[in-house]
């Protein structure tokens, strides 16, 4: 058994990460030995093809939905590091249209600060 830093997705990750990429909902499965720790780096590096299918793929997310990852974002145990940065500007419009101008900045801040992708 190895100990990891990254966090295993709970069912309501797994939840949020099928509603943005459907195509990857056999890979998620308990036992498959693929194990995402975060959700936007997968959707932004492996699921969607352009910064257009990722705009695209967050209108899946209803306020609840985009609210609880907002959270995840702020509380650090969403990784942004690795999002592409069209895919973020992505999802800074999207937070600013359904929560509030206030809280796509302050997600664009934590973005900011949170440094280059750890490979």
């Amino acid at each position: 058994m190895h100990i990891h830093m990254a966090r295993e997705l709970t069912e309501r990750d797994l939840e949020v990460l099928v509603k943005l990429a459907p195509e990857c909902g056999d890979m998620t499965c308990g036992g498959s030995g693929h194990a995402f720790q975060s959700i936007l780096p997968p959707v932004s590096n492996h699921f969607a093809e352009s910064a257009e299918d990722f705009e695209r793929r967050l209108e899946n997310l209803n306020a609840a939905d985009l609210q609880w990852l907002v959270d995840r974002i702020l509380d650090g145990s969403e990784s942004l590091g690795c999002v592409q940065e069209e895919d973020m500007e992505a999802l800074i419009r999207r937070i600013k249209t359904v929560l509030a101008d206030a809280v796509g900045e302050e997600v664009l801040a934590h973005y900011l600060a949170s440094g280059a992708c750890e490979r």
